[in-house]
């Protein structure tokens, strides 16, 4: 309606996208499909790319054509680089802390955006978990609370997938270093189809703000490289190093997708002004 009411419809403009803040850029490549989605006709001009750094301020990208077309577009591809970019620059801040363990996210990504979410955490150099509860087994402790132990459950595990001829990836949650030796000597005595050990809260904070990773540690060499490690719980930008440290493969973290703070972009039309109000607010 403010489009249709303000905006003759043959009248064209160009907008520039404006950093309002530090961090890694991403939905570049979703923007162009929004843009193409909404008006074949516009023209787009990117001055960065997917996983490049931006500082605040920055002018990183134009968009010229149908104005009306461009506004009804803006807050959809905002939307969309905003919060993937907010979860890249996380992303990346915690996968260069991690080294040399991978950072992943879990399926705690916002309904129905799963995918893009997903896409950020690679745009921002992390690894995807798994998509969905389809191509992998995690046996999780709910799972092991009701088949009556670890044993049963993974032993279970492996019958089904024997049975319905299925070769996917198998992890199985640990909480204590007996549940660990539990893992490690039902894989010694049979063939099993297990591919990593989730070693869950073993990360364990202490009242100085510091975490306390010797069960970790013992976990891991236990475990001595014979499965792949991931550490999940109390994983945070502060607790990731020190996690990494620790020798586990890989570290999943809830709060990439789940907490995300979105990085703060703007389209704007009128540039010039649209910086000084930025400069006056702080904000470019």
């Amino acid at each position: 309606m403010s489009c249709l009411a303000t905006i003759p419809s043959d009248v064209e403009a160009e907008a520039t996208f404006i950093a309002k803040a530090d961090g890694v850029i991403a939905g570049i490549s979703l923007a162009d499909m929004i843009f193409n989605q909404v008006d074949p006709s516009l023209n787009v001009e990117w001055f960065e790319s997917d996983g490049n750094y931006v500082h605040k301020g920055l002018q990183f990208g134009k968009v010229y054509g149908c104005a009306r077309s461009i506004i009804i577009a803006e807050r959809v591809v905002l939307n969309f680089m905003q919060r993937m970019s907010g979860i890249a620059t996380l992303t990346k801040a915690m996968s260069d802390a991690a080294r040399p363990a991978c950072i992943l996210e879990t399926r705690k990504t916002a309904p129905g955006l799963r995918l893009v979410d997903k896409w950020a955490v690679l745009i921002g150099g992390g690894k995807n978990h798994r998509l969905g509860l389809f191509d992998m087994v995690m046996i999780k402790d709910n799972h092991i609370s009701v088949a009556g132990g670890i044993a049963n459950a993974m032993r279970s595990v492996d019958q089904f997938l024997e049975r319905e001829k299925l070769t996917i990836p198998v992890e199985v949650e640990t909480r204590t270093i007996e549940e660990v030796k539990d893992v490690l000597k039902y894989a010694a005595e049979n063939k099993t189809s297990l591919t990593r050990i989730m070693l869950d809260n073993m990360v364990v904070p202490l009242p100085n703000g510091d975490v306390d990773v010797s069960m970790l540690k013992d976990a891991v060499q236990l475990i001595n490289g014979r499965f792949e490690t991931e550490a999940s719980g109390n994983v945070t930008i502060d607790t990731v190093k020190k996690i990494g440290e620790a020798g586990v493969t890989y570290i999943s973290s809830g709060a990439l997708t789940h907490s995300v703070k979105a990085l703060d972009i703007s389209l704007k039309i009128d540039t010039e002004l649209a910086l000084q109000v930025g400069r006056r607010t702080n904000r470019a």
